[in-house]
């Protein structure tokens, strides 16, 4: 299997929206974005697994979510294609290690909102063949399954089409992802789930009051279902005056004591420029633009090397080679089905 090296932890990270960056600079006539903008920072940071969401943009939803992630999704292949001494698509639990140990990096392709679901969860099994392995049922918004941390407000659980929509994932083996869901549908997913469920890209809620954050009871809640919790590294998340990368690994440090050694990754979001320069839409839905502070040393993935010198100083490696990268691989060798169970 492959392992992590004492003398600088490799990275797995459960929340990158490059799919987007990648698709946006293409419709802008850029050959290869993905190999020009961020396979050179994916090596610099030791980045070995990579989870690549497929977010449905606001101009996207309604009829038009569908047709952007399967072009998102198409993105992805191409990568893949276009790539293939670097990086190979996880669609079963044996793809993890044999593209790691093969020197390239592992991605993993999952669905930010159920946007281009709508009222279909029989498209759950289409995503699943187009090699779909991850899913949320919302983003800050309401779907038809559930409500966004957008519409807290509401306190709505999940709709019977969102229960069914969890049972559908369970028999396939998707994982369900509830990093956006209210507090009352997290709360609702726990009743209803049978399988772990992660929450890829939060922070902890004691430590930075923003909606987005998880409590202390969510995050134990996510470990207790055999999930993890990824520490997301955008600055607000972090810090409402002054994120930096000890105020992350302070994150780290919380949520371990939470939810024990083996539950806490990284789940990074960097979207600081996808937000700036991609997506002024996105941006504005997602926070003012004044708000837009990165974690000085970490807001991209060339700088991981400052997180994980970091976090080895305060957790010791063990720890930190836990958090990096092993937890995630241990997770996703275990939920992934086998090449037997693969549709």
């Amino acid at each position: 299997m492959s392992q992590v090296t004492a003398a600088a932890p490799q990275v797995a990270d459960s929340h990158n929206d490059l799919l987007m960056a990648c698709l946006h600079r293409r419709e802008r006539g850029v050959a290869d974005p993905f190999g020009d903008d961020w396979l050179p920072g994916l090596r610099e940071g030791g980045v070995i697994f990579q989870v690549l969401p497929i977010f449905t943009e606001e101009q996207f939803v309604g009829e038009g979510a569908l047709r952007r992630t399967l072009e998102l999704i198409g993105m992805a292949r191409e990568i893949a294609n276009l790539h293939t001494a670097d990086v190979g698509i996880v669609e079963e639990a044996g793809d993890v290690d044999e593209i790691i140990d093969g020197g390239r990096i592992a991605l993993l392709v999952a669905l930010e909102g159920a946007e281009p679901i709508g009222s279909s969860p029989s498209m759950f099994d289409t995503m699943w063949r187009l090699g779909v392995r991850m899913a949320s049922l919302t983003w800050n918004r309401r779907t038809m399954m559930a409500d966004g941390v957008g519409e807290s407000d509401t306190e709505g659980g999940l709709t019977s089409l969102g229960i069914e929509s969890i049972h559908d994932m369970e028999r396939l083996g998707m994982i369900l992802d509830v990093s956006h869901l209210s507090a009352a549908g997290l709360a609702h997913v726990d009743q209803v789930a049978t399988r772990p469920y992660v929450a890829t890209h939060s922070s902890c809620r004691l430590l930075c009051d923003h909606p987005r954050n998880l409590t202390d009871e969510q995050i134990a809640m996510t470990s207790r279902s055999g999930g993890f919790v990824g520490i997301n590294a955008f600055g607000p998340f972090i810090d409402a005056v002054e994120p930096t990368i000890e105020r992350y690994v302070d994150h780290v440090e919380h949520a371990v004591g939470l939810a024990g050694p083996a539950s806490v990754c990284i789940g990074a979001d960097f979207i600081e420029d996808l937000v700036r320069f991609v997506d002024p839409i996105l941006g504005k839905a997602l926070v003012r633009p004044e708000d837009l502070v990165p974690i000085l040393g970490l807001s991209r993935p060339s700088h991981y090397p400052n997180l994980t010198a970091a976090m080895v100083e305060r957790l010791g490696l063990e720890q930190a080679e836990r958090v990096a990268s092993r937890n995630m691989l241990d997770f996703f060798r275990r939920a992934l089905p086998s090449g037997s169970q693969c549709m």
